[in-house]
């Protein structure tokens, strides 16, 4: 497996990031450390979890599956959803990210963690408090590096800002929902994470399970997670609409055309995205995680990528479009 720089760092990560957040869920223990091993053994070193993952049981199970082999392992965890039912236990406060830092560590049975990550922005919090906390924690050795997750554009604009001017450590990487079915990261993140060379680690890359050649209709389906009447990003509303299913069409055909599953090439059409460091892949088997581990180690045609990057791409908006009419050409 291919390895690339975690933005602005010299830190090498595996060009898929093994998700951990099934483990001990509908994933249980064994099969999950069985992964692990073999993600390894694969050349895969970048393995993400966070402390909500059932409720610590993520956290727990990474710890034992990576006992001897730690330092091959790049590991990512993160912290500021809630995790107990108390006023400071959630948060981007230094109370709570110190907290959180020192129970991940325990669960995951380690000394320190390479990517310590904010789950999502904190508007209660001042961002200098937040900044100053994670500094604080690589001053210390217990963090290596630090990245956010689920921030806006101005968000993730606004801290790199205040490290610079504070010489805080700064984020080598955000943590995002990016697919074929997902590209909301195009209208602004993804040139500004190009910008100040930020790694963008896609989550949710196969659009929840749209993207696997599962579905084939807009009829709304009898089992599974769009069938539950879920809230947010996996809701069938949002996801199933005639333009996700033209992209979903379109995957099919180039799958067809590659021999490839439909998962593999939906993953390996992120791989050949500038920006993109590491899409993470999650499984509920083993037999789903082998299939997402073939997204690598070939390569779609230009044909077929700029086919799938054509029709998932977004409408021409203002003011990027008036920005791309009278740019400047050298």
């Amino acid at each position: 497996m291919n390895h690339r720089k975690l933005g602005k760092s010299g830190l090498l990560v595996s060009e898929l990031c093994l998700g951990t957040m099934l483990f001990g869920g509908s994933t249980e223990e064994e099969e999950a450390i069985r992964m692990v091993h073999r993600f390894l053994d694969a050349g895969g070193n970048f393995i993400d979890t966070a402390d909500v993952y059932t409720e610590g049981v993520s956290e727990q199970i990474v710890g034992k599956a990576i006992q001897g082999r730690r330092s091959e392992v790049v590991l990512a965890t993160k912290a500021g959803i809630a995790v107990g039912p108390h006023p400071n236990d959630r948060g981007s406060t230094r109370k709570h990210l110190m907290d959180g830092v020192e129970a991940s560590l325990r669960r995951l049975n380690t000394d320190y963690i390479d990517l310590f990550q904010l789950h999502v922005w904190d508007h209660e919090t001042p961002l200098e408090e937040t900044l100053r906390t994670l500094d604080d924690l690589v001053k210390a050795g217990k963090v290596r590096y630090v990245g956010c997750c689920n921030f806006l554009a101005w968000q993730l604009m606004k801290s790199l800002a205040c490290s610079d001017a504070k010489d805080y450590v700064r984020f080598v990487s955000i943590q995002q929902q990016y697919s074929l079915v997902s590209r909301e990261m195009d209208r602004e993140h993804m040139s500004l994470c190009q910008e100040e060379q930020v790694g963008i680690i896609p989550w949710g890359p196969l659009g929840g399970g749209l993207l696997t050649g599962k579905y084939s209709s807009l009829e709304k389906p009898d089992a599974g997670r769009f069938s539950l009447g879920l809230s947010g990003e996996f809701d069938y509303q949002n996801k199933f609409t005639p333009k996700n299913f033209e992209i979903v069409q379109a995957v099919n055909e180039v799958a067809r055309q590659t021999e490839k599953t439909p998962s593999q090439v939906a993953l390996n059409w992120l791989l050949g995205k500038e920006g993109i460091v590491s899409p993470i892949i999650g499984a509920n088997s083993f037999a789903q995680f082998e299939q997402n581990m073939g997204a690598a180690g070939w390569s779609l045609t230009p044909e077929q990528w700029s086919y799938l990057d054509d029709v998932s791409r977004l409408p021409s908006e203002y003011p990027a479009r008036m920005q791309e009419r009278f740019r400047r050409t050298w």
